[in-house]
């Protein structure tokens, strides 16, 4: 029976629903003044709502200048690879929505946690030998954020500290300062494929450590980890007694060059929660539907950590009941053709931005393996009018009409991030116009006149 419910028996003592009245006061049903205070109007933001802040929107908003009016805009900027029409989803995707919604089976509520039959097929679709699945290892949320939001609401408490990496998606600071928690960041390396400082993320780890973030493949460096560097990374939380939140949304999203190794395969010693949704190996963002994957081999998680996700699960009441009922279709109907072409578009475009930003004097590009961005370093001593990577994607915006995200807002001053998902004749418009930005502007650093004589 649903708890929120009244049974009516039948009994004809009983009276009828509309003469029920609730007596809140205790003695009688007049309002009577609270002692010592004075009623007066005083309605504030919760502490919780001022201490959340989205450094992105900040910083965007932020942002006052106008593009260029005789240039069309081109905006390299969002990660949603939806915007510009050219990346829509397979057609068999489509029809199974469609066909879950003609059937009229999923128009009620879910079980918070999911349907049992859509987490099977989940747990079903990432099982393997090396890390086990069943439907109770599946959490199904609103969305991978959600999934985020989830993992570290139930693995750390105000107070505690979470390490998240430099440069690396703004969302969890954004989640985790408005629950109270510290975070520490840990840094990513350029000149080594943005693989971890190993040595300086040991150092941050204390008491107060509740878990390690690790986001692979990268947003915003376009990065994929190899395997070895995956096993060294588990051997500093193995030997720290840090469990892991594997932010793996563009798990699968690599190039041809590279493999994709979910972390839990790796390890049957660490408790990993890995995070991940239909969001853009489907390309379907709007959507909303993400999971938790709980690999708890050697359960140090145990049942505390799980129950506990199902508590959290409950403030919401799940992820939309339609999308899970088209998501046994979705996941084995959906041809290997659409995983491919689309992985063969992201490689062209990114190539094809590599190649010309690499050609800029005063911009060094570092070439992505997977995901859909990439980042490019500013040597800024070469744009000496230019303040910082914030100042300077203004002007591009001003003068080029193309607008890539400043790296501040992942905390990585003097670069900027290019999403790779704009059809190709737009990123070679916007390679172009960021060409001439950078000519107009570049000046030789002092001590090197040789190097601009070339």
């Amino acid at each position: 029976m649903d708890p929120y419910m009244i049974q009516m028996n039948g009994n004809g003592n009983l009276p009828s629903v509309l003469d029920v009245h609730v007596n809140i006061g205790g003695k009688n049903s007049k309002q009577e003044k609270v002692k010592g205070r004075k009623a007066r109007w005083s309605v504030k933001p919760s502490d919780m709502s001022n201490k959340t802040f989205n450094p992105i929107r900040t910083i965007v908003d932020n942002m006052k200048v106008k593009p260029n009016p005789d240039k069309a805009m081109i905006a390299l900027s969002i990660g949603d690879p939806t915007v510009f029409g050219n990346l829509p989803t397979d057609p068999e995707v489509t029809q199974a929505m469609k066909d879950a919604l003609d059937s009229g089976k999923y128009n009620g509520y879910a079980p918070s946690i999911g349907y049992l039959s859509s987490r099977e097929e989940i747990a079903s679709y990432y099982h393997c030998p090396e890390a086990p699945l069943e439907a109770k290892d599946v959490i199904l949320t609103s969305g991978c954020s959600q999934a985020i939001e989830l993992c570290l609401a139930v693995l750390a408490n105000p107070g505690q500290n979470i390490l998240i990496p430099r440069p690396g998606f703004s969302l969890y600071r954004t989640l985790a300062e408005s629950m109270g928690i510290e975070v520490k960041l840990y840094n990513l390396l350029p000149e080594k494929s943005w693989e971890i400082d190993l040595k300086q993320l040991e150092s941050l780890i204390d008491e107060k450590t509740a878990c390690l973030i690790v986001n692979n493949p990268s947003n915003p460096c376009g990065s994929v980890f190899s395997t070895n560097h995956l096993q060294k990374i588990l051997a500093v939380a193995a030997r720290q007694c840090v469990p892991i939140l594997a932010d793996e949304i563009y798990g699968d999203m690599v190039f041809s060059d590279s493999k994709f190794e979910p972390l839990a395969t790796l390890s049957s010693n660490v408790p990993i929660l890995s995070c991940g949704g239909l969001a853009k190996r489907w390309l379907v963002p709007g959507w909303r539907l993400g999971w938790i994957l709980i690999h708890d081999r050697k359960d140090i998680f145990g049942n505390e950590i799980r129950d506990g996700l199902v508590k959290l699960s409950q403030r919401i009441l799940g992820p939309c009941t339609i999308v899970q009922g088209a998501l046994k279709s979705i996941l084995h109907r959906t041809p290997q053709e659409f995983y491919h072409n689309t992985l063969s578009f992201l490689k062209s475009n990114a190539d094809l931005c590599y190649g010309a930003l690499a050609a800029i004097p005063g911009l060094r590009p570092v070439r992505p393996s997977g995901a859909m961005y990439l980042m490019v370093e500013i040597e800024m001593e070469h744009f000496p009018e230019f303040k910082n990577d914030v100042e300077f994607t203004e002007r591009l915006v001003a003068e080029q009409s193309v607008h890539c995200l400043p790296a501040t807002c992942f905390e990585y001053p003097n670069f900027f991030r290019v999403v790779i998902t704009v059809p190709e004749v737009m990123m070679l418009e916007a390679c172009s116009r960021i060409q001439e930005f950078c000519e107009k502007h570049y000046h030789c650093a002092e001590g090197s006149q040789e190097e601009c004589d070339k």
